[in-house]
């Protein structure tokens, strides 16, 4: 079925295959090492399903509201509030499309180096950069016949990879420690980074809810493959460089293409909706023209200012928007609240900063379902008491006027 722009919902697939097929999830797996295949792959599974779940209740209320993801924070935080959340998306994507052109450029550069002798990590990454503008330019709405062509490239050659990985002994635990809580956390922490983008996808849908569930499931099982892979070659190869990986595994040109293109079709996604959340904010710059800025601005980033600990960045973007989505499903669902005319709604704002405090501290603890799951929680019970407190306090108040 079409969309008013013209995604189909299996376009609305292959948008969501090419965000998970990418050098981040990849990498992200390789750090599960430690744990072994067995453990490791029930933290990556469990994980995704604690992020996933969130990011589909997030798309629904895009889906079923016609708002993009920005937009549909305004039904919790009013106005002001939706600015603040607003301008901290804009703020990562930036960081993440930086993160993600500077992890592509530096894989490419080491492959390059083998074939040409020289590395340079800056070329390839003001390349990508510019492949990244070309996805622009075409627009979200003609990039069907696109996508089709590089996913089907993109899944052909991660099954080659795949195979060529699992030959191997994958029983050992790789040299490190993590607790299982830890991994856990970081396999939520992929699809949670996904929350302030899924509604800029779903939000205009002829078939919204279809398109919200198989967006969401598609993304948990090619997230889900991708960290497997890491978590495979880092144990098998011994190896957590993901170039290093590919060249072990024999791919040359092949490992190329899949890096550039997965970094192409993931990065375009952080910087169409830095676009659309800053039209959020003000219509007088179109949201294509803010994608190119934020392209820019993200490869200049990453050619000047190397970005390092990037899980740790992953980390804060949850800290932030977990506690955001928690307020929002809690006051969608549960409440049927909206709050989109006002101005600020304060209580909310509150529990949104007890609900990043809390995140923050969880993390120094250590439970065997990460920190996301029992903050998420948390902060619902609170959102969910605090806006039955106020109806109540409200229903008096009518009392006594009458």
């Amino acid at each position: 079925m079409e969309d008013k722009q013209g995604t189909t919902v299996f376009g609305s697939a292959l948008i969501w295959f090419g965000a998970a097929v990418s050098i981040a999830e990849i990498l992200t797996g390789s750090l599960i090492a430690p744990l072994g295949f067995t453990k490791g792959a029930a933290a990556i599974v469990i994980g995704h399903i604690i992020g996933c779940i969130p990011l589909y209740l997030a798309g629904r209320i895009g889906a079923e509201t016609g708002k993009s993801a920005m937009e549909t924070v305004k039904i919790s935080f009013g106005q002001k509030g939706s600015v603040f959340f607003s301008v901290l998306n804009v703020t990562q994507l930036v960081g993440w499309t930086a993160v993600m052109i500077i992890g592509g450029g530096r894989a490419v550069a080491v492959i390059a180096e083998k074939y040409t002798g020289t590395y340079n990590s800056s070329l390839w990454c003001v390349v990508i950069g510019l492949l990244i503008i070309v996805w622009i330019k075409i627009g979200i709405k003609n990039l069907g016949k696109i996508n089709a062509f590089t996913m089907a490239a993109l899944f052909s050659l991660t099954v080659l990879l795949s195979l060529i990985i699992f030959r191997g002994d994958t029983a050992t635990a790789a040299a490190g420690s993590m607790s299982f809580g830890s991994a856990v956390e970081l396999s939520a922490a992929m699809p949670l980074s996904w929350l302030p983008l899924i509604s800029d996808y779903t939000h205009n849908s002829s078939n919204p809810r279809k398109a919200s569930l198989v967006s969401v499931l598609v993304y948990f099982a090619g997230s889900t493959w991708m960290y497997m892979i890491g978590l495979g070659a880092s144990i098998f190869t011994g190896e957590s460089d993901i170039a290093r990986i590919m060249l072990s595994a024999g791919l040359g040109v092949a490992a190329v293409f899949i890096i550039v293109i997965s970094t192409v079709t993931t990065t375009f996604l952080d910087v169409y909706s830095a676009g659309v959340s800053f039209s959020s904010i003000t219509d007088r710059v179109s949201s294509t023209n803010t994608a190119l800025i934020a392209c820019i601005a993200g490869t200049a980033l990453a050619v000047f200012t190397p970005i390092e600990q990037y899980e740790n960045f992953l980390f804060l973007i949850g800290s932030v928007f977990a506690p955001m989505v928690s307020i929002l499903i809690t006051d969608f669902f549960i409440l049927k609240n909206d709050h989109f005319s006002e101005s600020l709604n304060i209580s909310n704002f509150i529990i949104w900063i007890a609900g990043f405090v809390i995140y923050r501290w969880f993390m120094a603890m250590e439970t065997v379902f990460g920190s996301t799951l029992p903050v998420m929680a948390v902060v619902m019970i609170l959102a969910a008491a605090a806006g039955k407190t106020r109806k109540l306090i409200s229903g008096k108040l009518k009392q006594e006027g009458e």
